[in-house]
């Protein structure tokens, strides 16, 4: 493999983003690569953060963005045609490394053609063989020259597989401060400064939405019988998202939430507690230093996949539980999404100052280990490969 640095030509370094979360880290390892190396040509799979950043665009990330089995099973054609073309057009242009930016299916096929063939790969935000598919642990090291992991756990699963890694922590947590404004939340959303409120995210997809909403609706007829001046807020991802959530409301009369589109992230900071889909809102809950029950539901389909590949022997599915290693957020499952288990652990949350400072101490230590300069720590990471004697 050659090195970046064997001759005078710019470098050049490619990067594959699969969607919105890849484009936001893409842009910071950009610009951190860009003060190394200033001469850098930058292309790949980009969105608008990557262009802005000066990555040229190969294909949007819209690209790799599909949702649900039959979405997936639809445009395999057309993302295969995609994958071909980008690894014709790498093999022209050798680019010095290839980072491949979560979108594991899709990029470590391509990562393990091009290493094959003597370019350099690199994959950033470990695919999650750690939970299942273990299998999958080596496809992943004959993909890549380099792992960033952005959680601790991740390090020391793949360490244990003997696939390079090297821990860089969360961009989020170097963003998010360590104690957040809650009450300047509450001004910018127009609540109460003294009321007593929960958060309801019941997803950010139609297909959370669907299986979880009810479920939530019906914890907060619960806690509304129990705590009659609490007030319910809950933000809607898209359009979609909110007219669902506005026809399971409409079958339950006397349950008032105030609905927000878009603003999660102030939402969550400006509630005394949440109750929320599993997925990245709570990480970012945890680093808001909000407390929370989590909770997932799938379809009857998913759930039967989700059984063959294992998912259900997992202890913990939450990401504050996965980093603390302990059960630090109440979470639920399936058939345990019901009023009756999910209403108590609520109500302790909004009336308990100890459960929440439990929580909220565990999430400090949380927001610790992941703060680590991310965007410098990972271009660190690459410019080593890069330079790496061949």
């Amino acid at each position: 493999m050659k090195s970046g640095l064997s001759d005078n030509k710019p470098l050049r370094i490619a990067l594959i983003a699969g969607e919105v979360s890849g484009d936001w880290l893409g842009a910071g390892l950009i610009g951190e690569l860009q003060k190394r190396y200033p001469n850098a040509i930058f292309e790949g799979v980009t969105g608008p953060q990557m262009r802005a950043a000066g990555c040229a665009s190969l294909a949007d990330i819209e690209a790799l963005s599909l949702f649900g089995v039959s979405e997936v099973i639809r445009e395999i054609p057309r993302v295969l045609k995609l994958r071909r073309e980008l690894f014709a057009h790498f093999m022209r242009c050798q680019p010095d490394v290839v980072i491949g930016i979560d979108a594991p299916a899709f990029n470590t096929a391509l990562e393990k053609r091009l290493r094959v063939q003597g370019i350099r790969t690199a994959h950033y935000v470990c695919p999650t063989a750690w939970a299942w598919r273990k299998g999958r642990v080596r496809s992943i090291r004959a993909s890549v020259d380099l792992l960033l992991s952005i959680f601790p756990f991740e390090r020391e699963f793949f360490d244990r597989h003997n696939v390079p890694v090297r821990y860089v922590g969360h961009r989020l947590a170097d963003e998010l401060p360590m104690h957040p404004n809650a009450m300047a939340a509450r001004e910018a959303l127009h609540l109460e400064p003294d009321a007593l409120y929960l958060g309801l995210l019941p997803g950010s997809r139609r297909s959370e939405v669907k299986y979880l909403g009810p479920a939530f609706i019906e914890t907060a007829r619960w806690l509304n019988a129990r705590l009659p001046g609490l007030r319910l807020v809950a933000p809607m991802a898209t359009p979609a998202v909110r007219a669902l959530f506005e026809q399971q409301l409409a079958q339950a009369p006397g349950v008032q939430v105030t609905l927000v589109d878009g603003r999660s992230r102030e939402v969550m900071l400006a509630c005394d507690s949440l109750l929320l889909a599993s997925g990245t809102a709570t990480l970012e809950a945890a680093l808001l230093k909000t407390p929370m029950v989590v909770a997932y539901a799938l379809s009857p389909f998913n759930k039967a996949i989700a059984t063959l590949l294992g998912v259900h022997k997992i202890q913990f599915f939450s990401m504050p539980n996965l980093i603390a290693k302990q059960a630090l957020v109440p979470e639920f499952r399936q058939h345990q999404v019901r009023p009756e288990i999910l209403g108590p652990w609520a109500y302790r949350l909004l009336t308990s100052a100890g459960a929440r400072q439990r929580q909220t101490l565990g999430f400090d230590d949380i927001h610790e280990q992941l703060r680590c300069n991310a965007d410098a720590t990972a271009a660190q990471a690459v410019a080593e490969l890069i330079e790496r004697p061949a």
